[in-house]
């Protein structure tokens, strides 16, 4: 065997006889460094992390004890296999040693063969820990690969969908890119509130983010005639557009069941879909829920997707100013509109400005 590829020992002893002795035992198998007081100890270790250590307890200045508390707490060193090698017999001090996270416990006068077989024993042990670790951390690797793989898919999936809705309805430019910044930002502001801390986690604002763009997927069902009609709509044919909150969330359900998709993105998407067109005060559409009943994920959408509507131009209306839109959103609070949304809303004008400046129609 290369000596380099020998596994490395690290012997810790105030006494020089005793560092002789452990050097020559262990010289023709392992590669042997030693260090007569804990200080010295502890750099060798930090410097080069040997394979195990043999530690002596009575030492002048810093016991052994202190040497392997030290060590423990580094996480640089934590996992290095502490033998105790030591004059100390009583069961309190082998108790103290092992509690203190070192793997065995050998009494001077000692058996080199039993050494031997001990250091040996406990270096296999080791390196069955360091192999599963490895895996562990391959597996954990592996698994973010595959998650990150999914999440691409699902994005590329969004897009395709969105692009099928965008395609057939172009005078809505940049909806779904401001609605979804606008979404995102509410969903901040909210988290701050103590009512919403606890809901809206950082993950789950990424999700109401992510499922956003697919609140008009319904749209795609509802035909161009009526759809793309320049002048205003009669109530039959209003009564056909409304049609698309119920129309989307079954397609996304039909999808899921396609894909076998039953997570929390999926189930997202559908109650932003499905109700964002609801009304606090109970008079909004497809089932008429009432306040709290409404998924916050929409009450969110429909506060974002009416502030964008009333904010850009359609062939059948002008804009309106941003203070305008405002007005309407603040006076909408508790009929239209969760108050607790309009709140937040409230709350953060100059981001709004900001994301509708970033994508303003036409670009």
């Amino acid at each position: 065997m290369i000596a380099k590829d020998r596994p490395s020992i690290l012997v810790v002893d105030d006494t020089p006889h005793n560092l002789s002795t452990m050097s020559n035992l262990l010289k023709d198998q392992y590669q042997v460094k030693v260090s007569n007081n804990g200080a010295r100890a502890l750099e060798l270790a930090n410097g080069a992390p040997p394979d195990q250590i043999l530690l002596d307890i009575m030492m002048p200045e810093m016991d052994g004890f202190e040497v392997c508390r030290i060590l423990k707490s580094d996480p640089l060193t934590m996992r290095i296999p502490v033998i105790f090698l030591t004059a100390k017999t009583s069961m309190e001090d082998e108790e103290e040693g092992l509690l203190m996270g070192a793997v065995d416990f050998i009494h001077k006068p000692f058996s080199p063969s039993i050494v031997l077989a001990r250091i040996k024993t406990q270096l296999q042990i080791k390196a069955w820990q360091d192999f599963l670790q490895d895996q562990n951390a391959w597996l954990k690797e592996e698994v973010e690969r595959r998650l990150s793989e999914v999440s691409r898919l699902q994005e590329s999936s969004i897009l395709v969908m969105v692009s099928l809705a965008e395609f057939r309805d172009a005078c809505t430019g940049n909806h779904i890119r401001r609605t979804q910044g606008y979404t995102r930002v509410l969903a901040e502001q909210l988290a701050l509130s103590p009512k919403h801390a606890g809901y809206l986690s950082v993950p789950q604002i990424e999700l109401i983010s992510k499922s956003a763009p697919l609140h008009d997927i319904g749209k795609i069902a509802i035909p161009d005639q009526i759809l793309l009609k320049a002048g205003k709509l009669t109530q039959d044919e209003f009564d056909v557009i409304k049609t698309h909150a119920s129309r989307g969330h079954d397609m996304l359900r039909t999808a899921g069941g396609y894909m076998g998709e039953k997570g929390d993105f999926l189930t997202m998407a559908m109650d932003i879909s499905h109700c964002h067109h609801e009304k606090w005060d109970g008079t909004g559409y497809p089932n008429g829920l009432k306040g709290e009943r409404i998924p916050l994920s929409a009450r969110i959408m429909a506060v974002a997707d009416v502030f964008d509507a009333l904010t850009t131009s359609r062939p059948y209306k002008a804009a309106m100013t941003f203070e305008q839109a405002v007005a309407i959103i603040t006076e909408g609070g508790g009929t239209h509109f969760d108050p607790q949304v309009v709140e937040a809303f409230m709350a953060i004008q100059t981001d709004l400005k900001r994301i509708a400046a970033l994508w303003t129609d036409g670009q």
